[in-house]
Order: C-alpha cells, then structure tokens, then sequence
C-alpha cells in the first residue's frame, strides 16, 4: 500500500500528469497510424498536430488536473477509440457510432458492455487513473512553474508547425487525404457534428414526410383474401445457415418447407441496423439514402393500397426511422416494453400477436414483424431448451471463447429456423392467398478469421456482415393463383441481390400494388429484374462500390468461395 501510495504521489506531481496526459491521449493516433491506410505524410501529420495541440493546452493554465478535466471530451472519446479498435481492428469513432449511443436502448448496451470485459478493462487502467490523479493534483494545489509553461509552449508551437508542415505535404501527395476524414480527433468531431445534424432531421421528419403520397394501387382481386407478411431478423449472417450450404442443422425446418425460394447471394448495404432496417421498410437504398427524410415506408404504401396493416417488434422503440415506419401501421406494438424488464424476451413472444391478427379474418393484411434474432447476447435470444448445439454458456467476448459463442449463435439461428416455419403454418392455416419474405439487417463477426473481429456496425464492414439470408415462402394458394411470380422468384434466386434495394420492390410485386415508386427491375418477383451495382452505405451516407471498400483479402475470399461476384 506504501509503494502505491509513493507511485501514485509522483504520478500526481504537476509535471508527470503533464507528460502522462500528453501520451495517454496520443495513444489513439500511434494506433491508428497502424491500422489506417495514410502515407507517411499523413501519419505525420497524424501523430504531430494531435499531440502538439494537446500539448498547448496543457500550457494554458498552471495546474494540469484542472486542463486533464478541462479535456474530458478528448479522455472519453480516446478510450471510445481504442474499444472500437479492439473490437474491429480498425477506424475511428463513426457517425453511425455516435447514432448508436442514442438508438440502442440501456438494456442492450450494458448487456453488450457486460461481456466485452477485456476492451472494458484495459481503457480503465488507461484513463481512469489519470482522472483520479488528477483529482489527487487539484486538491494538493499543485502548480508547473511559468518557466516551464513558456518552455513547454515554445516546443509544442514547434511540434505544430512542423504537423502543418506534414498536413499541407499530405494534402499535396494524396488526392485522398482530408483532414476531417484521416486526422484525429478532428475526424471524430467532424463526425459528431454529421450525428447531430442528422439527428434533428430525424426529429423533423414528421414535418418533412407529412404531404408524402405512394398513390398505390391494388392489382389483384379484392374478392381474394390475402396475407402477406414481412420479416425482418437481426444480426443473422447466411454462412451459418443450413439452407446455404452451412455444415451444420441450423435450418432443418425451413430445407422441408415447401413452397420456399432461398437467395443464396443476397448482400446488405448496411451493416448498422438504424440504417439497414429503414431501408429495407422503404424506398430509399443506398444510391438515395437522404431522400428517406422525406418519404414514408412500405407499410403506408399497403393501407393507401387497402391493406390492413400491422407491425409488432422484439425491440424498444428508440425514436428512429423503424419506429416512425412501423407507427405508421393501422395497429403496432412493441412487445418489451409491456414489460421493462423483459430484456430476454424471444421472438416467439411474437407469434400469438400475429395469430389474434390473422384470427381476425380480415380480407387484405399485411404483417411486419422485427426480430431480436440473433443479436449478441446470442445464449439470452432462445430458450435452454432450444440449445442444440452445446456447450454455449460463454458469453464474454474473447477469440478463445469461440466456439462457445458460435454453438450460441447457432442455436439461434436454428431458433429463428422454428419461428419461421411457425408463421408459414399459422398463413397456411388461413387458406388465403399469402405469402412471407425474410431477410435480416446485417450479419455479424465471430472472431472467424486471424482479424478475430467481433460484432457488427464496424465502420468498414467484413463479408460476414454484408452476406444476409433471404427468402419467400408462398402457400399453395398463392403459388397457384400466381404462378408466374413463383416462376419469376426462382428465375432469380441465384443472381446477386442487394436487400437493401429489392426488399421493398420485391413485397410489393408479391402482392400485387403498384406504385410510381416501384421499379421492377429491382424486383425478384418479375421478369424485369436486373443486378445492379454491389454497393455499400457509408458513414458519410455515400454509395461506395463494395469492391473499393473492403480491407482485406480474406472478405474477398469468402465472398468468391460462395459464389458472390462483386
């Protein structure tokens, strides 16, 4: 306890917190001269102008543990930098991270938290001490002479100049160098300030969509009793599905369903769910992103159509595009918060809501349903009864846990496999003329290859998070009175499809409503259908080509061993 105590004494006299602020705040920047793409010129720039700012601003007043607290922003996004890095293995703090923080309710977050102990614990010893000796320097009233500030200042404006000096190099020999994307933390409060912004455009959308108008239209005929129901999972990556391919009984059900098209090569253009799900519940892809400020989602388009609409969901509301689309139906429900503290609820918590709907013997309906699926924590989304694949009680987030949290991960696949399967009984019962598309948000990492990412929502996205299940199931009525959209459905179920994009046009060619916004070469189910372009939705809500984006030749690997081209 001495020794402790005489450390943390000199750790706590002005000059060492000086010096150790300096180089605990720096440690993001060596780390990202590692793992980002920049010329020397840029890491430079990088490691000087940083540095030498935080530097200056330790000079501007004489007791450091008051500049430490002064530049809590700085300490706490230092730490946020290094999680991300630990979990993806590259880039900065994005603006879909900063979007994240405020639509991901409390519940997941620290369930997340919970289990990413070594990320947790290693920015803690970092930080949290220098705070704490700040606090101790404060109230010992320690002060750093003012010869020593003047030195202090005299070297960091020559550390400045010298990081101008790099910048300006940087900016003349690379076409692609910007400050506000490469130099951090001026990266981060760029994008900080794109999270605001875009977060009061979504605050404003009830303004801004209220005069929009489908003018849909039903083709088929109304006499006809019809149900058409749309799902939507979580985090379910194709390659651990049975269906396509999968070593593994993951989807033992669904491979007997009949009536059921796979689409073996379906890729996201999003690997964040605030981005992805709105998408697929819209218009908008990844070519228009901005444009969903204005629109209103698929669901809108079925009531103008004369549908009756519902939308029930596994998730908590969270004030975002999913929620202002889904409220859009003639009765919604978000299941959890019946009860607040039902964190684990499972999806099939899901299926007597949408039994009382179909119990209802309404001519024209149209379901959404949003899962949990297989969201981490995986072992918390099915029941112990439904652990196939054992053992499964890891939880925390270590490369040496993985095949525990792959066992977990399966079982919820082979979980979502029952539910789906579940819901074509329940249409089939009906004897309408119904049919059910599935796909999921994104996909997810399991610590698959030497990168051992984890998770999703990384910046730049892997093959494991853009590689999503889709499917169509149609009862026999449907095929029967439609068969040439059964036709055209398996005409295209090996060419490469883009969620993002063909979801919404799909729905609508499968029920039969027209719409001046539905465009039927994104369709599956018609004849018009064209592949486009493999493109991914930025953080900066670009369209960037898929083959431009990815890092490493291991995505493009996976991505010719299953027969997608990009």
């Amino acid at each position: 306890m001495k020794a402790i105590k005489t450390i943390l004494r000199g750790c706590a006299s002005a000059r060492s917190l000086f010096f150790i602020t300096i180089v605990v705040l720096a440690l993001p920047n060596v780390a990202l001269c590692i793992t980002e793409r920049m010329g020397v010129m840029g890491n430079v720039a990088n490691l000087l102008l940083p540095v030498a700012t935080v530097w200056l601003l330790m000079t501007l007043g004489r007791c450091p543990g008051k500049m430490v607290w002064a530049l809590f922003l700085l300490v706490f996004f230092a730490a946020f930098q290094l999680v991300l890095l630990y979990l993806f293995g590259h880039s900065i703090i994005a603006v879909d991270m900063f979007l994240n923080l405020v639509t991901t309710n409390p519940g997941e977050a620290f369930e997340l938290l919970d289990n990413l102990i070594p990320a947790v614990f290693g920015v803690v010893i970092v930080y949290v001490p220098v705070l704490v000796i700040a606090v101790v320097s404060i109230r010992r009233k320690d002060r750093l002479e003012r010869g020593f500030i003047l030195r202090q200042r005299r070297y960091a404006a020559i550390a400045f100049a010298a990081g101008l000096v790099s910048m300006g190099a940087a900016y003349a020999t690379d076409r692609d160098y910007r400050a506000e994307l490469n130099l951090y933390p001026v990266n981060v409060f760029y994008n900080l300030g794109l999270a605001v912004e875009r977060t009061a455009d979504t605050n404003a959308y009830a303004e801004t969509s209220a005069h929009f108008r489908f003018n849909a239209k039903a083709t088929h005929a109304a006499a006809d009793r019809e149900v058409y129901v749309l799902v939507i999972g979580e985090t379910a990556r194709a390659c651990s599905f049975g269906l396509y391919g999968y070593g593994r009984e993951t989807t033992p059900l669904l491979q007997k369903e009949q009536g059921l098209v796979a689409f073996p090569k379906a890729v996201t253009q999003s690997n964040t769910t605030h981005k992805s799900v709105p998408m697929l519940l819209s218009a908008v892809s990844a070519s228009d992103f901005d444009d969903i400020y204005t629109q209103k989602g698929i669901i809108t388009a079925f009531k103008e159509a004369g549908f009756h609409t519902a939308f029930i969901s596994n998730q908590r509301p969270n004030r975002s595009f999913i929620d202002f689309f889904g409220e859009e139906a003639d009765e919604w429900t978000f299941i959890k918060e019946r009860d607040p503290e039902a964190v684990a609820l499972g999806d099939e918590a899901m299926l007597p809501e949408v039994a009382g709907i179909l119990a209802e013997g309404r001519r024209k309906e149209f379901i959404v349903l949003h899962m949990y699926g297989s969201h981490f924590n995986y072992r918390e989304r099915y029941p112990r009864r439904a652990a196939f694949f054992r053992p499964d009680d890891a939880t925390e987030a270590k490369p040496k846990n993985r095949a525990q949290l792959v066992n977990a991960y399966d079982n919820t696949i082979r979980f979502t496999d029952r539910f789906l399967t579940e819901l074509t009984a329940m249409l089939g019962k009906t004897g309408a003329q119904s049919a059910l598309l599935y796909t999921s948000d994104h996909g997810e990492n399991i610590f698959d290859d030497s990168r051992r990412l984890f998770l999703h929502a990384s910046p730049v996205p892997s093959y494991y998070e853009l590689h999503v299940p889709l499917m169509v199931w149609m009862s026999p009525a449907y095929r029967k009175a439609y068969a040439p959209v059964e036709a055209a459905l398996r005409a295209n179920s090996q060419k490469r499809v883009a969620t993002s994009e063909s979801v919404f046009h799909t729905t609508l060619a499968i029920a039969g409503i027209d719409t001046p916004l539905r465009r039927d070469s994104l369709s599956l189910a018609g004849t018009r259908f064209a592949v486009t372009p493999c493109i991914y939705l930025d953080d900066h809500n670009r369209a960037v080509p898929v083959k431009k984006l990815l890092r490493s030749e291991k995505d493009f690997e996976m991505f010719e061993k299953m027969g997608i081209g990009l």
